[in-house]
């Protein structure tokens, strides 16, 4: 049977599963879970992830949610998946778990918060939080300097010292590219004194080129949009694509 992910593209989590999908060759249907129509949080989605969040994954009789869980398992179940992405080495495998455990607590909180209280709750049908989106900032600047500090530390181009990427580099780029959707100087304010993250989000998206920016075409569309009514001194309204 076909694996089926379930997944919204504007989704940082369900990018890196289908990305990880289309670079390893797996073959898969995609069925879309609209959140911003509230999808996930039907009967027949709860039957399939009862948290009722995209990414999660059907194969065959098997259920399951969870994005780094999911990249696991796809690393594992099917063959002919390069061992950069989820190392047969016990240590490397713990290391990538480090990663992976430390983001959901640091990059991620600190880049959603941002991303959601600066730039995308209006369309949330929420008002735009600039406290919250301050504190968020912090965290964010914060699992920015960790990641260069800690995380990049080696001569490899990758997480770990790594010569090619793993699951771990695709989880946090993905993250980051979330970033693409709030205003060009808040971007390079935050970004910028970060020359080594920025290099290393490029030679992730060249690793896994062209896929890459074909699973991101959505958030460039909406990147776009917001554009182009913050030319016109718009709020963000109405700038979610009705299509993938």
């Amino acid at each position: 049977m076909t694996l089926t992910v379930f997944a919204d593209r504007m989704s940082q989590p369900a990018r890196a599963i289908i990305i990880f999908c289309k670079v390893n060759g797996i073959d898969f249907e995609e069925a879309r879970i609209d959140i911003f129509k509230r999808q996930q949080l039907t009967p027949q989605f709860q039957e399939i992830n009862p948290m009722k969040k995209v990414p999660a994954i059907v194969d065959g009789r098997f259920k399951l949610f969870e994005s780094h869980s999911i990249l696991i398992y796809l690393a594992c179940a099917f063959p002919g998946i390069a061992d950069h992405w989820y190392p047969g080495d016990l240590f490397l495998r713990a290391k990538i778990h480090s990663v992976l455990d430390w983001h959901h607590s640091n990059l991620r909180s600190g880049a959603a918060g941002y991303v959601l209280n600066s730039t995308l709750g209006t369309a949330l049908g929420l008002p735009l939080n600039p406290e919250e989106a301050a504190k968020s900032e912090k965290l964010l600047s914060a699992s920015l300097r960790k990641i260069e500090s800690f995380w990049l530390k080696g001569r490899g181009r990758f997480l770990l010292g790594s010569t090619q990427p793993s699951i771990a580099d695709l989880s946090l780029v993905c993250e980051i590219m979330q970033l693409e959707l709030v205003d060009e100087k808040d971007r390079e304010r935050i970004l910028g004194p970060h020359k080594k993250v920025v290099k290393w989000v490029a030679d992730t998206k060249n690793a896994t080129s062209p896929h890459f920016d074909q699973v991101h075409s959505v958030l460039f569309k909406v990147k776009e949009k917001l554009q182009s009514q913050r030319a016109v001194g718009v709020t963000s309204q109405n700038v979610l694509p009705s299509k993938l």
